[in-house]
């Protein structure tokens, strides 16, 4: 809960859905297992990106999508970097895309804050170990 935009709601939603953190090999990974990533379809020449694939948890999905839009809508502290990178994105692709995209990189931050045991610190994007 100390990441940006994360309550009670979306940590507790989140770590019910992921339950063992290690049967991730990568971070990146919580993405796709979500379904926040788009659709691919490659046959021959035809290379078409999609909409997003829903697959996975819809809860959590949901839950990290709102809190994305936190970010993006409400004044927050300690949320510069994040929401920096999606309004450039949101400048660039369009709002809905952004809040897309946020929650996926959200996703994954939590992921490695959680397996590292860190907490979110937003120099750039990525947590840092805290030192006590």
């Amino acid at each position: 809960m100390s990441a940006p935009g994360v309550g009670p709601i979306v940590g507790l939603t989140y770590v019910a859905a992921i339950d063992d953190p290690a049967r991730f090999k990568s971070s990146k990974q919580v993405g796709p297992h979500f379904g926040l990533t788009p659709k691919r379809y490659q046959s021959g020449e035809t290379d078409y990106s999609g909409r997003v694939s829903k697959i996975g948890d819809a809860s959590v999905r949901t839950a990290l999508y709102e809190a994305a839009n936190v970010i993006l809508t409400k004044p927050l502290k300690g949320a510069t970097g994040l929401k920096s990178w999606g309004m450039k994105l949101a400048r660039r692709a369009g709002m809905a895309k952004a809040k897309v995209a946020l929650a996926r990189k959200l996703g994954v931050i939590l992921h490695r804050m959680w397996v590292d045991g860190t907490k979110f610190a937003d120099k750039g994007i990525s947590p840092k170990p805290v030192t006590a």
